[in-house]
């Protein structure tokens, strides 16, 4: 089958798609990844085919972007909600007319984050199948609230009523942009109703989200979407030297968060690690690490199925990429969201044990940071953070995927 993949965010949003686009590759179809520019390189590491999409997500998150406020001061759903439909209403008509184009002759659209109304336009309009992509739930259910609202207990029916009120947020939200662009490109009429009765393939580890009962057949929990393994990877000399040279280090990185008080941060984390020793990455945080002190090593990107199992804990934002990561690796986590559906997988580590409560990143101040490492640091948190990582290595993600974009689609093989 020819198969179009479509993802516009962060590293974190499109390093699983790249993923998923490998497992159909070698499963013998075409794939083509429409994608945020920032992922070509990723995907050109490997070969996978790649057309970059209008749009930077790193300016959004920068000073004075559509995302700056949210990383800065934390934010409400609303204001997130608004942030990103800034980005969709400048680019939905551009990425809908590139999709359509390089979707006529394709026999399936998978499509993930703020392209979702862009991918199901355009497969209503030229009948074809489309597929779902989630990072973290969105599907309504009784069993918990929608992941971007704040983890909180509620009675299952306004559990289900969080998740209706979120996803009609978010078609309000985007609408009229969606609507603009099939009107300008097929001369459509307007939608008035979001779609709700498409597959969708969530990966997420079933250990970290188990698939709610209620849920539609077609809403599938695989596994996490990884990268294939890099046998043949090895470190530098330095990085090396340094986890040879003591006790196990904390790692500590924020991945594609940008924007956020780094003076606050970084502050808080030099005085909470207190001498211990820590790996370092800056991701797109524009942190000077220069200033850092000497039981810092700064660390570029590295394989995290290489790297986190040689750490003691990790210290992240909680991005579903780095949540399942830490988590596979077996070892304990320190979660400080800032945005979105960072609170949810925050909220889910320190409901499973292998992390403490989380504190906002734009809150976080020493004393607190350092009692949080004192929780990882507890012989039950390790040993619960270890038995969920060998619980995890069993699952197989991008392979469940595959198989079900193949039944869904309505062929099996190429």
């Amino acid at each position: 089958m020819r198969l179009i993949l479509i993802t516009f965010g962060t590293q974190g949003d499109c390093r699983p798609i790249v993923a998923l686009g490998l497992g159909l590759r070698a499963a013998g179809h075409d794939v083509l990844m429409l994608g945020e520019r920032s992922a070509a390189t990723l995907a050109a590491e490997h070969s996978l085919a790649f057309a970059p999409m209008a749009g930077d997500i790193q300016q959004t998150l920068a000073p004075g972007g559509a995302l700056h406020k949210l990383m800065t001061e934390g934010g409400n759903v609303a204001e997130a909600t608004r942030a990103f439909a800034r980005i969709a209403e400048d680019n939905t008509e551009v990425w809908m007319a590139q999709l359509a184009e390089a979707a006529r002759d394709a026999d399936g659209i998978v499509f993930s984050g703020l392209t979702a109304y862009v991918a199901l336009s355009v497969g209503e309009q030229l009948g074809k199948p489309v597929i779902g992509a989630g990072m973290f739930p969105i599907s309504p259910t009784r069993a918990f609230p929608s992941a971007l609202l704040p983890p909180f207990r509620m009675p299952g029916w306004a559990n289900r009523a969080s998740h209706q009120l979120i996803n009609f947020v978010l078609w309000r939200m985007f609408r009229n942009a969606t609507n603009a662009a099939r009107a300008s490109l097929f001369g459509a009429s307007a939608r008035k109703a979001m779609w709700v009765d498409f597959p969708t393939l969530y990966a997420m580890s079933p250990h970290l989200v188990p698939r709610p009962q209620d849920w539609h057949d077609d809403w599938l929990v695989s596994g996490a979407w990884s990268m294939p393994a890099q046998p043949d990877w090895e470190p530098d000399a330095p990085l090396r030297d340094f986890l040879a040279a003591g006790l196990a280090p904390l790692y500590i990185g924020f991945g594609s968060m940008a924007g956020f008080d780094r003076n606050r941060v970084v502050t808080a984390l030099v005085q909470a690690v207190d001498g211990r020793r820590a790996l370092f990455y800056p991701g797109w945080s524009g942190i000077d690490v220069g200033a850092l002190p000497s039981n810092f090593h700064v660390v570029g990107a590295t394989p995290h199925d290489w790297l986190l199992p040689r750490v003691a804990a990790a210290i992240h934002h909680g991005g579903a990429g780095t949540t399942h990561a830490a988590a596979a690796a077996g070892v304990p986590a320190i979660v400080l969201p800032f945005a979105g559906d960072q609170f949810f997988w925050a909220g889910r580590l320190a409901a499973l044990g292998v992390a403490p409560r989380y504190v906002a990143g734009h809150k976080i101040d020493a004393p607190l940071l350092a009692s949080m490492i004192e929780f990882t640091e507890q012989p039950a948190t390790r040993e619960r953070a270890a038995t969920l990582g060998r619980a995890m290595a069993a699952e197989r993600g991008v392979d469940h995927a595959v198989a079900a974009i193949e039944r869904c689609c309505g062929r099996q093989g190429a």
